[in-house]
């Protein structure tokens, strides 16, 4: 006999459906096989699908894209905390998840959600000439962390910038592409790209654990606004805190529903 499971999608980094950064969220009562987790993320077809599974003190929680498992995803987390807060405890005011990043909290402020991730600052490095070449832009500077983190001039620079995903899988050795520039409403704009998926993301809320240092420590202010331009948009509201940065955004349902497993 097969089981339902709990299913609901979230439009993430935004307050209006349809926009933000989509995520799936499974809300399991034991665990699964990461196989099969896989097999219904890839089925999902979303940019990540989590799966949460209640704990003592809080929820063990795993992202896992159409294709692998991910260490630290930001809006499919914010997604997850909707869920909780909204569909499984809303009594609650915060909530903490166990995760291969190490535990993360988040609590609701309003209709925000303020999620403290780990800080990931960027060390400056030089490219080849080829793996400048793959580029398609002329960074100004060029940063590394889990991502890539390329510099651009201006925020239409980040606008206009077209990625080719083969000449982008020559300089290995990063999940994602990101191009960030100083906005011209928001403190900086971005936008992420996946070779792997050979897609654009469209909000990342774990690439600020990268952009937020780097743009404090630039523009010398630790409360900073973020905007990353997709199709869909969505809006960041960062605090850099020590080795911890605060990420919170909106967030709105778009699904509740069983899966047939």
């Amino acid at each position: 006999m097969g089981k339902n499971i709990s299913y609901y999608v979230v439009d993430a980094f935004t307050g209006e459906r349809f926009h933000g950064n989509p995520a799936g969220v499974c809300v399991l009562d034991e665990p699964l096989d990461a196989a099969l987790m896989q097999r219904i993320a890839a089925e999902n077809n979303l940019p990540e699908t989590a799966f949460l599974l209640k704990r003592a003190g809080g929820y063990s929680l795993r992202w896992f894209t159409p294709k692998f498992e991910i260490d630290l995803c930001g809006h499919a987390t914010l997604a997850a905390s909707f869920v909780v807060f909204n569909e499984l405890e809303p009594a609650l005011q915060s909530v903490a998840f166990s995760t291969m990043s190490g535990m993360l909290t988040v609590a609701r402020s309003g209709r925000f959600y303020e999620m403290s991730f780990p800080s990931r600052p960027a060390r400056r490095i030089d490219l080849t000439a080829e793996q400048r070449l793959a580029l398609g832009c002329a960074p100004e500077e060029v940063y590394a962390a889990r991502d890539l983190l390329l510099v651009l001039r201006s925020e239409s620079d980040v606008r206009e910038y077209v990625p080719d995903y083969d000449a982008l899988q020559k300089p290995s050795g990063w999940l994602g592409v990101v191009v960030t520039a100083p906005g011209r409403e928001a403190d900086f704009v971005s936008r992420y790209f996946c070779p792997e998926l050979r897609a654009e993301d469209p909000v990342t809320g774990s690439a600020h654990c990268s952009l937020v240092p780097y743009w404090a420590e630039r523009l010398g202010k630790d409360r900073l606004t973020a905007e990353q331009f997709s199709e869909r948009r969505g809006t960041l509201h960062c605090v850099l805190m020590g080795d911890r940065v605060r990420i919170s955004g909106e967030a709105v349902l778009y699904l509740r529903g069983k899966l047939c497993i």
